[in-house]
């Protein structure tokens, strides 16, 4: 049996966790969570084994951007900068970030975070849903369109949009179709092992860039 991979949308202490599932591209389940828990128990009751999340998997130890971040920076996408802990515990926009800290945390009683290499095992990792759809389209594409744009790179991915009714669930679904393109090894990775990797997935063959 394929295996089930699944991408979470982290947000602050409204918007909460938005999560969509897929298994060979094909819509499995989607769900909203107001905490980090909810959010991982259905991970695993999804028996989900490749989890993609959208928030830094480590802080800033330098209070720059990370490596991963200015790689993406240097390839014309912009990512917010992770700031140091101290840093986001004192600022409340940083909330959702702390909110994606303390899902890898749960996530990390049964996944492991991936290090570059090739998963072995239950995994979850960082990606970032902008850089996900710029990198499938194999170009830049304006964030002022992301509603249009990542649905139409979602469906030429082969995802029925239609149970995606925000751009939350949009998000999560990109995330999750990151999850499986590590899963069957088709991806770049920005960052590195110490600061933490942002993955993306190679680019759709079958993109128009019309």
């Amino acid at each position: 049996m394929d295996s089930i991979v699944a991408g979470i949308d982290v947000g602050g202490t409204a918007k909460g966790f938005h999560a969509v599932a897929l298994r060979k591209g094909k819509f499995m389940g989607r769900s909203h969570f107001s905490t980090a828990l909810e959010a991982s128990d259905w991970c695993r009751d999804m028996h989900a084994d490749i989890v993609a999340v959208d928030a830094p998997c480590q802080w800033s130890t330098t209070g720059r951007a990370r490596p991963a971040e200015r790689a993406l920076t240097a390839a014309r996408i912009f990512a917010y900068a992770t700031p140091t802990l101290e840093v986001a515990e004192a600022k409340a926009f940083y909330r959702w970030m702390l909110n994606g800290a303390a899902l890898y945390r749960l996530l990390e009683r049964e996944y492991t975070l991936l290090d570059g290499r090739a998963p072995n095992g239950r995994t979850c990792l960082e990606t970032f849903p902008h850089a996900a759809a710029c990198a499938l389209a194999g170009r830049i594409l304006p964030a002022r369109q992301k509603c249009t744009n990542r649905r139409e790179v979602l469906r030429h991915a082969g995802i029925d949009t239609a149970m995606l009714t925000n751009i939350d669930y949009v998000d999560a679904a990109l995330c999750a179709v990151v999850a499986d393109s590590v899963r069957k090894g088709e991806f770049t990775k920005y960052g590195d092992a110490t600061s933490g990797f942002i993955f993306v997935p190679n680019p759709l063959a079958t993109f128009s860039q019309q």
